[in-house]
Formats: C-alpha cells, sequence, structure tokens
C-alpha cells in the first residue's frame, strides 16, 4: 500500500573536501571526489552522495563517469552505508583505510597516499616516485596494485596539469602507464596541438587524421573549439 506525498526538500549550503576535476579537453575522464573522514558520521554517506549530486546539478559537468574516493583514519569510523546506496557503492565509491594499510607493513604507503591530496608540487614528484615503488613492493595482490598505481597516476596527473606527456611518463616510471585511459587521453591531447601548425600547410582534416592517427571528429571539433 502506499501513499501519494509532496514533501519540500531543504538544501543546504555545503563544501566539498576536494575534487579532482579534468582540465579542458579531458571530459572522457573521471571526475574524483575526494573526502577524508576521522570520526565517525552516521549521516556521512547520505550527505556524501547528497552533495556529489547538488554538485552534478549546479555545474553540470560534461564528464561520464565519477569516483568518490573517501580516506578513513581508522575503519571503526566508518558508519555502513544504507542499503538503498549499494548500486553507488559498488560502481563508484573507493575507500582507503590508514591504520589497515600501516598493520600490514604499508604505512608509508597509505600515509603517503593521503599526503599526496596536499603536497606542494615541489615535494609530489618526490613522493609519487616512492609511493610507486612502495606499491610495486608492499601489494601483493595484482589486482590491488593496479588500482593503486592507477590511482597515483591520477593523482599526480591532476596535480600537474601543465606538465608534457614526457614529463608525466620520466615522473610516473610506469612502463604500464602506457596502457592507460589516461595516457591514450594525454596523447591525444598533445597531438592535437599540431592541428593548427598542420592547417596552416593546408593539409586537410582527413590528412591530419590519418597523418596524427585520430579519428576525423576529434580533429573537427578541437578546430571548431578553436575558432
Amino acid at each position: 500500500m502506499y501513499t501519494f506525498i509532496a514533501p519540500e526538500i531543504k538544501q543546504q549550503s555545503f563544501r566539498l573536501d576536494g575534487l579532482f576535476s579534468p582540465i579542458k579537453g579531458f571530459e572522457n575522464e573521471p571526475l574524483y571526489f575526494v573526502e577524508l573522514q576521522t570520526y565517525k558520521d552516521e549521516e556521512f554517506y547520505e550527505r556524501l552522495f547528497g552533495q556529489i549530486f547538488v554538485y552534478f546539478r549546479q555545474y553540470k559537468p560534461a564528464n561520464s563517469d565519477w569516483y568518490a574516493v573517501v580516506i578513513y583514519d581508522r575503519r571503526i569510523h566508518e558508519t555502513p552505508p544504507h542499503p538503498r546506496y549499494q548500486v553507488l557503492i559498488e560502481k563508484h565509491l573507493r575507500c582507503i583505510y590508514l591504520n589497515e594499510l600501516s598493520t600490514r607493513a604499508e604505512d608509508s604507503l597509505g600515509v603517503g597516499i593521503g599526503k599526496l591530496f596536499i603536497e606542494v608540487p615541489t615535494k609530489a614528484t618526490s613522493l609519487a616516485q616512492q609511493l610507486i615503488n612502495q606499491a610495486r613492493e608492499n601489494l601483493a595482490d595484482e589486482n590491488l596494485q593496479k588500482k593503486v598505481l592507477a590511482f597515483i597516476q591520477a593523482i599526480v596527473f591532476y596535480k600537474f596539469p601543465n606538465l608534457a606527456l614526457e614529463e608525466i611518463e620520466a615522473m610516473l616510471d610506469l612502463d604500464e602507464f602506457k596502457n592507460t585511459r589516461l595516457y591514450e587521453s594525454i596523447l591525444e591531447k598533445t597531438k592535437l596541438k599540431l592541428v593548427p601548425k598542420l592547417t596552416e600547410r593546408t593539409m586537410s582534416i582527413q590528412e591530419i587524421a590519418e597523418l596524427l592517427e585520430l579519428d576525423v571528429e576529434i580533429i573537427r571539433k578541437y578546430l571548431q573549439e578553436q575558432s
């Protein structure tokens, strides 16, 4: 049995802890909402998911995918989310428990990932390289290792949006980096920078697409945005 009502929804102001949002031209990359939680909050996930969807409504980002990354100092401070959020949890939620990493002799890795979010650029490079080496050495689970390395890649890329592809490759020192969507997106952006010079040489869009190994529509869209 049901009863039909029309309840009023009051919206409160809020500020997200952090958001890694891809720069222009990388709209195919996911958004990363980052929250640091160090105390027990019965309404944490209600508030987190509510804030994320209010953000979507207000800013209307073009990105089709997103993740909520929650960094807990310890698991006891996590209140299990309600079953109604199960679909969101399975697809979009990623949790890091720093104290559990510590008990597995991975303290510097867990704490380091947390620090990487707020580290100044002059120190972030060496920290990222250190974390990559530690992830390879300390994480025996291959799937977990790949997830952690991919997460470090994303943090580094969004902290250094102005770096060239070669600089990011050198910084990350990851052979597997070339097999990721992130690498493909950066490579595509690097190639697109050559398009204006090639058009000046009276090359057609089709010729440019064949030369750069890019889709014709990608090049056409890029030229429209530049005009």
